[in-house]
């Protein structure tokens, strides 16, 4: 008798247990990235009262006779299935679409990984877990250039700071297109104006004006607004073919123009490009449409991808990648152990981080601006809780039965 009550224990302690994990499940129904858990039951070692016996002659053999002693966990599982994300309108709010974790900077070399993509910036600019302010980890450089090897070892906390500045540069390229008109007679000119920056970031207004001295030949002139500023290699020939199309072979252009800034800055030289021009019985529209100069900028805003690229937006125009936030996968992901605050670390079942950019090697791509739900189901949890309250109540009617039986065999001796 005292068997069936320490079996019906196993199963209220572990019933209790099984309870524990559900009200944990449904206490994290609305935390970011969460992940449920799930209880399973095994049978523990039986007392064999009776071993098996084989066939013998005209006698059948016989089975055992075991009786158990209870019951155990067989195990408590993480269920890392994905939810569905919800928008926040927070550009550095991220959630990853399929498999992988973000990587944060614990103390010394420890990391974590977390589903949990609440990011925002400290007040030194780094990229942080705005719950417990560890570093976001991720590939950066100092030169607004993403590395071209994302190496898992080259990744680093990510620092963004409001204001910071990116250097001039000075001009070096200038593409002309569009139209010159066909119907231009001999001698007819335009002109447009067009900039271009010395290596301190000033800006110089110029003007080429195109003269037509042929059927099919244009000649042109590159001045500088200050008169006194002498621009060198200035002038050319433009030739069209019989289609109207820019004639390389039969034109003279003499690259680089340079000039002397008088800013204090270097001498600007710079290519032009007239292979996007054409010349057809249309209205002359010609317009410079590309040149890579470009004055000082001051970081105004960032966007992020889908690949996990930190754009800035600079205010004179331009936008660099600034980082990209870095992924790690794990063969088992239900091998992490939980370290709190919606956090992992890694474990020896969960196998070592596959660290690289989203969506490559199984990784999946990041939503900015989206934070995943809990993969908690109310339904499924309300469900185990009835289950795991019968099985209580069961297993005290167990010890409630022994309880009786003992009395009754007391009683036998009055």
């Amino acid at each position: 008798m005292m068997r069936s009550m320490f079996s019906g224990v196993t199963g209220l302690r572990n019933h209790q247990i099984k309870m524990d994990v559900i009200g944990n499940n449904i206490a994290n129904v609305n935390t970011v990235g969460f992940k449920k858990s799930r209880v399973t039951f095994q049978d523990t070692l039986s007392q064999t009262m009776r071993g098996a016996a084989a066939p013998q002659g005209n006698r059948g053999g016989t089975n055992p006779m075991q009786v158990g002693l209870g019951m155990t966990i067989a195990s408590i599982d993480t269920i890392h299935s994905p939810s569905s994300a919800e928008s926040t309108g927070n550009m550095t709010d991220m959630a990853i679409e399929g498999d992988g974790y973000f990587i944060l900077q614990g103390e010394g070399l420890d990391q974590y990984y977390t589903r949990a993509g609440n990011f925002g910036f400290d007040t030194n600019g780094n990229l942080v877990n705005t719950a417990n302010g560890l570093k976001v980890l991720g590939w950066q450089t100092d030169d607004f250039k993403l590395p071209s090897d994302r190496s898992p070892q080259d990744i680093g906390p990510i620092q963004i700071r409001k204001g910071m500045m990116v250097q001039p540069s000075d001009t070096t390229e200038v593409y002309f297109s569009k139209n010159l008109n066909a119907e231009t007679e001999s001698g007819g000119t335009y002109s447009i104006p067009f900039k271009v920056y010395d290596s301190i970031g000033c800006a110089h207004n110029l003007t080429i004006t195109f003269t037509k001295t042929a059927d099919n030949k244009w000649d042109y002139e590159i001045t500088h607004e200050d008169g006194t500023i002498t621009v060198q290699n200035n002038t050319g020939t433009i030739a069209f073919a019989t289609d109207g199309t820019y004639d390389s072979a039969n034109s003279t252009v003499d690259n680089p123009v340079t000039f002397t800034p008088g800013t204090g800055a270097a001498d600007v030289e710079f290519t032009v490009d007239f292979s996007g021009i054409t010349q057809y019985a249309k209205e002359t529209n010609i317009d410079m449409t590309y040149q890579d100069g470009y004055t000082a900028g001051t970081l105004t805003g960032i966007t992020v991808d889908t690949s996990g690229v930190i754009t800035g937006i600079f205010d004179n125009g331009r936008s660099w990648p600034l980082a990209q936030v870095a992924i790690a996968n794990f063969d088992n992901p239900a091998g992490l152990i939980k370290a709190g605050q919606n956090m992992y670390r890694s474990s020896n079942n969960s196998g070592e981080p596959q660290i690289g950019e989203s969506g490559t090697g199984g990784r999946g791509t990041i939503a900015p601006g989206y934070l995943e739900m809990s993969n908690v189901d109310l339904s499924e949890e309300f469900t185990q809780m009835i289950i795991t309250q019968r099985g209580f109540q069961a297993n005290s009617r167990i010890i409630t039965a022994s309880d009786e039986m003992l009395q009754e065999l007391i009683n036998i001796k009055r």
